[in-house]
């Protein structure tokens, strides 16, 4: 499953893995794929270099890279708690109504939340590129679009490419025009932040729109198949996200959440604003229901919902409350019917491109050449 992207990396599948486990990026490494470690959870600049020199020292010379969220316009001057003061009372009394109803525990006393999104602060994001830049990473890449033109120019002073999300070929022309050197189309079916275009079709239009730039496609990608209808719809890979998840080498903490993830089928996820105040596909859970419910306040623009509810959130997952459980994921997790190794994955996508590549062989006459 090679590309003239993945030759360009060294890497012998153009398979792109993001995950937020350092172990799973260290896999899809070694597995022949290019792993991608996502930092929004890393505040703290010292943990991330922690997991980083994890990384170092279990992924040979394989090539890997990193995933920040930054917006493209440098945001200064502002500190958590500014931000922290602009969310209303009432949107605090829902977060502690709801968990009152399902009986959700407190957290033990002096015990921080472990879910805390604030990698879309300016200070936080850059502490992380300058944590990632002493380390050899190849990629960064921005989940909120192109990064600010002076992190491009660093990244690129190091020979590191950048790239970044779209969720449309109007946004794939900007990271263009921002001198971008990879396209991830996203399309409607991935987990997390996505777009409303599906990724079958989304995916030529921005191929298309960035030509000669490379162009990854993302959104309901889980096997070989769906690799090889990537390449002939124009994209040199593939970018995958939730089939990581059930890895055994991910560490979910959580053995319910598994659970519900392994159940899951493809109608179980819902776009939602729940988790961060922009649409987020992930499991869809009576916490999602609640956000979503015209009778209730509405989820708060990004970045005010993410610190909201952010305890709420660390709350739900230690005491594993099913009925509110849940985590970002794409419509591919109906596939996701087993825990499986990262390498098993490996085998099975290299399979599954393998049958592709033969039946379109045999339907264009090309059987045994």
């Amino acid at each position: 499953m090679q590309t003239e992207l993945s030759r360009k990396l060294g890497v012998e599948h153009a398979v792109f893995g993001f995950t937020p486990f350092p172990a799973v990026a260290a896999a899809i490494s070694r597995a022949g794929g290019f792993g991608v470690l996502g930092a929004v959870r890393y505040t703290a600049p010292a943990d991330l270099e922690r997991d980083l020199d994890w990384i170092d020292a279990h992924i040979g010379d394989r090539p890997y890279g990193l995933d920040v969220v930054m917006p493209a316009r440098k945001v200064e001057g502002v500190t958590e708690a500014d931000v922290e003061a602009m969310i209303p009372e009432a949107h605090r009394r829902f977060v502690r109504d709801t968990l009152a109803k399902y009986g959700v525990p407190e957290l033990a006393e002096g015990e921080a939340a472990g879910w805390r999104i604030t990698g879309w602060m300016e200070q936080v994001a850059r502490s992380q590129l300058d944590v990632a830049f002493g380390h050899p990473v190849r990629l960064l890449a921005n989940a909120l679009g192109s990064p600010p033109a002076d992190v491009v120019d660093r990244a690129h002073e190091r020979g590191v490419l950048v790239a970044a999300l779209a969720g449309s070929a109007r946004h794939a022309r900007k990271h263009r025009e921002a001198g971008i050197d990879v396209v991830v189309a996203q399309g409607y079916e991935a987990g997390g932040h996505t777009g409303e275009i599906a990724t079958m079709v989304l995916t030529p239009e921005v191929v298309e729109a960035v030509a000669p730039l490379p162009v990854l496609a993302a959104g309901g990608i889980g096997s070989g198949q769906q690799v090889a209808a990537a390449f002939a719809l124009g994209a040199q890979g593939v970018w995958l996200g939730s089939v990581w998840l059930t890895t055994t080498e991910a560490d979910l903490h959580s053995p319910a959440l598994t659970r519900k993830l392994l159940a899951a089928g493809s109608g179980d996820t819902v776009r939602s604003r729940a988790l961060t105040g922009k649409p987020a596909r992930q499991l869809r859970t009576e916490w999602t229901d609640a956000w979503d419910d015209p009778a209730g306040p509405g989820a708060l623009p990004m970045p005010l919902q993410g610190l909201l509810v952010a305890e709420a959130v660390s709350r739900i997952q230690k005491y594993e409350v099913d009925a509110l459980l849940g985590t970002p994921v794409g419509q591919i997790v109906g596939r996701m019917n087993s825990e499986r190794s990262v390498q098993a994955v490996f085998d099975d996508l290299t399979r599954g491109f393998e049958r592709a590549v033969d039946r379109v062989n045999r339907i264009a006459g090309r059987s045994g050449q």
